[in-house]
């Protein structure tokens, strides 16, 4: 991200001692990405981090995938998955449904009530878009709260543990890569500053403010990481904490980023999608549809053009408002719609019309587009509205 931020204690140069009050050394270590040709941050550790006692299988929940075959637009209700008050035991970590996923990023939901595992992410960065709920993400870097609609951009390899607060449940909508997830480069100077064309800045970015110090010794954390078959799991014990940080600083480093805040760009004609990109990943963007003055040509068609987007596949989340484009189809609060790359798609039959005249769009959704296609996980296979892809015809393949 090339915004440097430093917290706590650090020496004036790097790779020089660091001496605690009693003399002894802290431990430096250097997070960062990219073989040493990317961002990065050092930490000063009180112990040693990679010190461990113990190793073991920590077993994944379902991550099996199967093709969206016969190719048809999907509804995924995902506020089904999680019923009655089960979500009250269930954490942001171990708690997710796989919904969405191909190699190059996995779509899950969770819906949470309680503290989870220490948990570090070894295969890419995560997205996490708070649907609803509030609390605080304990990392290595420092604490980070969190409320509703902020994203929580957590970078590969950091160990941290989502802890609720208050009697609302986290809905959590998490986008775990196999890379980085950066803001788009064409926002950012050659330098990565955030231009003044991007719809957000630096100042919208909240980052980690103080050291936090855990206790502890034998301290359990769940590792996700490649494995030759796939995605595995390991549970590591180390003899201290890994929370032992007292400062640091780089460019790398857990930061929030509220939705609210996106400032939305608009045209006298209806804007393409990549006016509402937020970050981006290798092979797939996300992008967020906020509340926004719409277009105001005196002849335009606010909704959506229909489109085939023949490079890609679109999921949108739908996280709260009224959307225009999908009334009549079911959609609402918490749904998914999957329009697959081969699928022409755009508004529900009547939205055209409707929105003629229209000044004011009050909606609110995240869109992931990817450049590969789509597969369900188990718990697109269980949220799935199956009548959802006759809805434009006004009948099925019964009717």
């Amino acid at each position: 991200m090339a915004y440097y931020r430093q917290i706590g204690e650090v020496p004036p140069k790097r790779h020089t001692q660091h001496r605690r009050p009693d003399g002894g050394l802290y431990y430096e270590e250097l997070m960062g990405e990219e073989g040493f040709s990317s961002d990065s941050s050092l930490l000063y550790h009180r112990n040693l981090p990679s010190a461990v006692v113990d190793s073991t299988v920590w077993e994944l929940p379902d991550l099996e995938t199967e093709p969206n075959h016969p190719l048809r637009p999907r509804h995924l209700k995902l506020h089904e998955l999680f019923g009655g008050q089960e979500w009250q035991r269930h954490d942001v970590v171990t708690g997710r449904r796989l919904v969405l996923g191909n190699a190059d990023v996995r779509i899950s939901y969770a819906v949470a009530g309680a503290a989870s595992p220490l948990y570090r992410n070894a295969i890419g960065d995560e997205c996490v878009y708070v649907e609803s709920g509030a609390g605080v993400v304990e990392t290595v870097f420092g604490a980070l709260p969190f409320q509703q609609g902020d994203y929580v951009i957590l970078p590969r390899a950091t160990t941290h543990r989502w802890v609720p607060q208050g009697e609302e449940p986290v809905r959590a909508y998490c986008i775990e890569a196999n890379s980085h997830i950066t803001p788009p480069r064409r926002y950012l100077s050659k330098f990565g500053q955030l231009l003044e064309h991007s719809p957000y800045c630096e100042r919208d970015l909240l980052g980690p403010t103080e050291p936090l110090l855990g206790a502890g010794t034998d301290v359990e954390v769940l590792v996700k990481h490649r494995g030759s078959r796939g995605i595995v799991g390991t549970r590591f014990v180390y003899p201290e904490h890994p929370f032992d940080v007292v400062g640091w600083d780089g460019c790398l480093y857990p930061y929030t980023f509220n939705i609210a805040e996106f400032e939305p760009i608009t045209g006298r004609v209806h804007q393409p999608p990549p006016v509402h990109q937020v970050f981006e990943g290798q092979n797939f963007v996300i992008c967020n549809f906020v509340p926004r003055k719409v277009d105001y040509h005196p002849l335009s068609i606010p909704v959506p053009y229909y489109h085939s987007n023949v490079d890609s596949d679109e999921v949108m989340f739908y996280c709260g408002g009224d959307y225009e484009a999908r009334k009549g189809s079911g959609i609402g609060q918490g749904s998914i719609s999957l329009h697959p790359g081969g699928h022409s798609h755009g508004p529900q039959p009547g939205a055209y019309e409707r929105s003629i005249g229209v000044e004011f769009f009050d909606e609110l959704a995240v869109m992931v587009d990817t450049f590969r296609p789509l597969e369900l996980g188990e718990g697109g296979r269980a949220a799935e509205d199956p009548g959802y892809a006759w809805t434009w015809a006004g009948r099925g393949p019964q009717g």
